[in-house]
């Protein structure tokens, strides 16, 4: 009888802790589940702050290529005012007027100069 007694306790310890497997399996499942449901929004949440910093970066940078080229633009205007290369107001206000009449400009024209050193 006492075999027939250790048989049937062997049997009820393996049913609780195939139960117990069980409810551990199911535990590790759903919370793999949740994991993954939080990973997924956080990915979500990445996503867009990326989008967004790419968003406000790129104006940052459409900002400073519009600055820069003013800043280009205008220390070509102070080469060209140093070397005398640059026009007066007068002169293009008078060629657009030229031009709003169907003139031309002189464009075409060249200036020859003549430099004479002389030693002493």
């Amino acid at each position: 009888m006492a075999s027939q007694n250790q048989s049937y306790r062997a049997g009820e310890a393996r049913g609780q802790a195939e139960e117990k497997t069980g409810q551990m399996f199911d535990k590790t499942k759903n919370m793999k589940d949740q994991t993954s449901s939080y990973l997924s929004e956080k990915a979500g949440v990445a996503k867009e702050n990326a989008e967004i910093g790419k968003e406000k970066t790129g104006g940052v940078m459409q900002r400073t290529s519009e600055q820069v080229k003013s800043m280009a633009q205008g220390a070509a205007e102070k080469v060209k005012e140093t070397f005398g290369m640059a026009g007066s107001g007068e002169e293009d206000e008078y060629e657009d007027q030229d031009l709003a009449r169907g003139g031309s400009t002189n464009a075409d024209a060249t200036t020859t100069t003549t430099t004479t050193r002389r030693g002493f």
